[in-house]
């Protein structure tokens, strides 16, 4: 019995997604090892990046269900914490003169 799932990837150029139909016990590194043939090589990295289901890190050992959204992760290039401190530290109102 095979299983589909929809991979979604964030690459530079935008997302990329595919479809994938896989074997009912096929695991995430199963999957992306399958879409790395569709995708093409240079998508994302493919042996670092972290992935997840549904918005749910998830090992590449974990076996997705029929239907789950697999996600390949980008690494951010700045915490969004210590960037919102950066802006609101630039926006604040200075001490008078």
């Amino acid at each position: 019995m095979l299983k589909r799932c929809r991979l979604v990837c964030d690459t530079p150029a935008g997302l990329r997604e595919c479809v994938l139909t896989l074997p009912q016990n096929a695991t995430i590194a199963t999957a992306l090892e399958a879409a790395r043939t569709v995708l093409g090589e240079q998508a994302v990295d493919w042996g670092a990046a972290a992935v997840g289901i549904f918005g749910r890190v998830r090992d590449r050992s974990h076996v997705p269900a029929d239907g789950d959204r697999i996600e390949v992760y980008r690494a951010l290039r700045m915490d969004p914490r210590g960037r919102r401190r950066q802006r609101v530290g630039a926006a604040a109102p200075r001490g008078k003169h």
